[in-house]
Parts: C-alpha cells; sequence; structure tokens
C-alpha cells in the first residue's frame, strides 16, 4: 500500500539494491521488520517492568505506544543512510531529515501502533499468555538493539568510499558526515537511551527462572 499509495510514508520506491522483491517491497527488509518488531515490542515490557504480568488496563495502549516509539527511533538513524547515501530507496519528493520526509515517521509510529494495539488487544488478560522468563530469557533483545545502534554510530568512521555529498530527487545537496553524524548522535541519545532504561529495569528484575 506504501510503495503503490504513497500513504501513509510519501512516495518512494525501492531499487534492485535491496534484493528480491514481493509486492513491491524487498523480502529481506520484510524480514527485519517483523524482527525489529518483536526487539522493540520486548524492550518496551521491560522499560514498563513487570514482564510476567497479565497486559491489562492501560498497558493495553501504553506497550503499543512505547513499542513504537522503540521501533520508528531504529528507522529514525537509518533511514537517512540507508536512503539518501546508499540510495537503497528513494524518496521521491525529499524531506527535511536528509532527504527523508516527516511523513515517513508518522507513518511508520501510526503502521506499528495499529500492530502492536492488535497484538496487545490478542494478549489481553490471559495469564496463560504471559511468560514468566529469567533475566537471561530477555537479553538476547536488549543486546540486539544495543548492536543495531553500535553499528549506527561506526558509520561515522567507516572506511567505505562514498562521496562527500549527495543529492536527493528534488536536487538538494547533503553532506554525507552530517548525515552519519546525525544517525550516530539519534543512535546514542534516543536509542541508546531505551537501551539503558530496559537495562536497568533489568537489573531490577530478581524473578528467578521458573524453567
Amino acid at each position: 500500500l506504501g510503495v503503490t499509495t504513497g500513504f501513509p510514508f510519501g512516495r518512494y520506491y525501492f531499487v534492485e539494491l535491496m534484493g528480491p522483491k514481493l509486492f513491491q517491497v524487498p523480502v529481506l527488509l520484510g524480514l527485519a521488520y517483523i524482527g525489529m518488531a518483536y526487539v522493540s515490542w520486548a524492550l518496551a515490557r521491560l522499560i514498563m517492568g513487570r514482564t510476567d504480568a497479565p497486559i491489562t488496563g492501560t498497558r493495553i495502549v501504553t506497550l503499543p505506544l512505547l513499542a513504537s516509539a522503540i521501533m520508528t527511533a531504529w528507522d529514525l538513524a537509518q533511514d537517512p543512510v540507508w536512503a539518501t547515501v546508499l540510495h537503497g530507496w528513494v524518496w521521491l519528493d525529499g524531506g527535511p531529515w536528509f532527504g527523508v520526509p516527516v511523513s515517513n515517521y508518522f507513518g511508520w509510529y501510526g503502521n506499528l501502533f495499529v500492530i502492536y494495539l492488535l497484538f496487545a488487544l490478542y494478549l489481553r488478560g490471559d495469564p496463560a499468555r504471559s511468560i514468566a522468563a529469567s533475566r537471561a530469557s530477555w537479553r538476547p533483545a536488549l543486546i540486539f538493539y544495543g548492536l543495531c545502534a553500535a553499528g549506527n554510530v561506526l558509520q561515522v568512521a567507516s572506511s567505505y568510499p562514498v562521496p562527500a555529498l549527495v543529492q536527493d530527487p528534488t536536487g538538494k545537496l547533503w553532506r554525507v558526515a552530517d548525515i552519519t553524524a546525525a544517525s550516530a548522535l539519534v543512535s546514542i541519545f534516543v536509542m541508546g537511551g531505551f537501551v539503558a532504561l530496559a537495562w536497568i529495569s533489568l537489573m531490577r528484575q530478581q524473578k528467578p527462572a521458573t524453567g
């Protein structure tokens, strides 16, 4: 829907760099989306605490709100690099965030919120669907999100040959150094902030493993 109509993200298309496509959307990107959706949900559960508690009351809405923000932060850090620098996809109308339109992030957040809300409603109030897990079982998601953030930061020191300036489809020029620096800052302070909150919450949990 997004690629065909431009709603809700903005007008864009994917190029061959992204690999084989299904309905104009790269298969590998879809798999990455699903994986990061799980990771973001896990971090939201950690940050809100009581990971073994049923999803009831305000948590039905607050968990999707937080998980959507965590996953949108991932795209906020990466999209200008993949779109404007690497040209994995092309934003036809450009945008203020280094060639990416603001509508992309509203679209991401809204789309994710609907998905997470439906998932929360599915899990609503059912103790049998709440897993009383050990602290160690939550660490892979936390570590994976942290590694994604670290990878964005390392782009600043990358030796991969790229031009000093790149041009978006509207003709506007952007400095690659500015794009990678902005990606690193978002990764450190936004993605890193979510990692820190989730880690603190994880360390505070004293519930033993239930096997």
